[in-house]
């Protein structure tokens, strides 16, 4: 029978059956709002420039692992989603092996013979077994790899004893571990907001990610993101980056004349909390981001004519105040993740209604309710160039800034069973 066994000199939850060690992790989902775009070495995934994100909280977008280690396992296995998929594709055994070679760096820089000590050592010794299911749709520009790297990365690097604030044996930063899995996987690391610095070393060891502003920062921020497609995306991000490095000037122009002045004024919007000043830099670097994918070559098309119709929206409902209290921004993707203030939620919903008015509205509006109360203002007018487009949003998740990763203590919260095999699967 399953069983909580915590040990007195840390913080790692066991749960064990016989000589089976089980940890369960939730990541969040991060949003750019300075983007990164590009890599200057593939196999360290190491940017062209550096980049700041907006963790979201765990709510309603976020990945959930399960790591599990066992002599009894024959060899290592990993289930997304409820289907296995093969633990040798290069990027989750980049993870599993830095994961390990730290485990025997700090193993032999320890001279104490903890309990902790004694079982980390049992489990180096050990395979593993990897489960992960996203909460929401996977590939499809909603930043599914960052939660999903950084949930994994955080469970084995738990598991494995190796938690960030213990790691006093020259091991290196965490956040570089889920670097190897996908390079916004850093972000979610951290809640808040966070800079994934470039660095300038080849080796990489100084491209970590850093937590600027926690999530207690600016608590009137409000995310609202509006799911146009959960289809996963016709070039991957991976794809994308690369042929964009090899044929976009404008994306060489971006690195080298526009994104450390953005970062810098960026930074200082969200110290002071201008809205304004924090819409516009956001809104500016997801229009070049898509301006750079039409300048690769052969052009790349994320955004779709809801996404434009979406855009025009934001500007008009702007305009329409005669201030800036809405911004949007988009990753490789179709899907809107717009920033207003907590006074507009509601008002910024019924905007959406009006031009993509759904036919069910039965779980349309997903997340916390405590701000969505129907708008009285007239939203008739001052809306030029915007198109009625019923039913082309498939829902809206209402979210906040968040967290990091979290760790699941419960033995119910586990995705692997007793004998380490899914719980569920497809």
């Amino acid at each position: 029978m399953m069983s909580a066994v915590v040990s007195s000199n840390d913080a790692t939850t066991h749960v064990s059956t016989t000589d089976v060690s089980v940890i369960t992790y939730q990541a969040p989902v991060n949003i750019a709002v300075i983007k990164y775009w590009g890599k200057r070495d593939d196999d360290l995934i190491l940017p062209l420039n550096s980049s700041l994100s907006v963790t979201l909280e765990l709510d309603n977008l976020c990945a959930t692992t399960t790591v599990a280690a066992s002599t009894s396992f024959s060899t290592d296995r990993f289930w997304l989603n409820g289907v296995e998929e093969s633990v040798e594709k290069p990027r989750i055994r980049k993870i599993l092996q830095e994961v390990r070679r730290r485990a025997r760096k700090r193993r032999h820089h320890t001279t104490n013979s903890s309990s902790s000590d004694v079982t980390n050592s049992r489990i180096m010794c050990c395979n593993v077994h990897m489960c992960s299911v996203n909460n929401f749709p996977t590939a499809a520009g909603l930043a599914s790899s960052a939660a999903g790297y950084a949930c994994l990365v955080s469970g084995l690097v738990r598991l494995h004893g190796l938690d960030e604030a213990e790691d006093r044996t020259g091991t290196g930063d965490i956040s570089g571990i889920a670097r190897q899995g996908s390079g916004s996987a850093c972000r979610s690391m951290s809640g808040g907001f966070v800079e994934w610095v470039r660095g300038e070393k080849g080796d990489g060891s100084d491209s970590t990610c850093k937590q600027l502003f926690t999530e207690q920062h600016w608590l009137e921020l409000r995310v609202i993101i509006v799911v146009v497609s959960g289809k996963t995306k016709c070039v991957g991000s991976t794809e994308g980056m690369k042929l964009s490095v090899d044929t976009s000037d404008l994306l060489k122009l971006r690195a080298e004349m526009v994104v450390g002045d953005r970062l810098r004024q960026i930074k200082d919007a969200i110290d002071t909390r201008d809205f304004p000043k924090f819409a516009k830099i956001t809104m500016q670097e997801s229009n070049q981001l898509h301006a750079v994918c039409l300048d690769t070559y052969p052009p790349i098309h994320y955004l779709n004519n809801v996404s434009h119709n979406i855009i025009n929206m934001v500007h008009q409902y702007n305009n329409h105040h005669q201030s800036t209290r809405l911004a949007y921004t988009f990753d490789a993707g179709p899907n809107a993740f717009l920033f207003t203030l907590a006074p507009s939620v509601g008002e910024v919903l019924a905007l959406i209604r009006r031009f993509f008015e759904p036919s069910d509205e039965t779980a349309f509006v997903r997340g916390p309710t405590d701000e969505t109360t129907a708008c009285d203002r007239d939203l008739s007018g001052h809306y030029e160039g915007v198109t009625e487009m019923p039913d082309t949003v498939e829902y809206v998740i209402l979210s906040r800034v968040g967290c990091g990763p979290q760790q699941l203590t419960t033995p119910h919260s586990s995705l692997l069973d007793n004998s380490g095999l899914p719980k569920s699967m497809k």
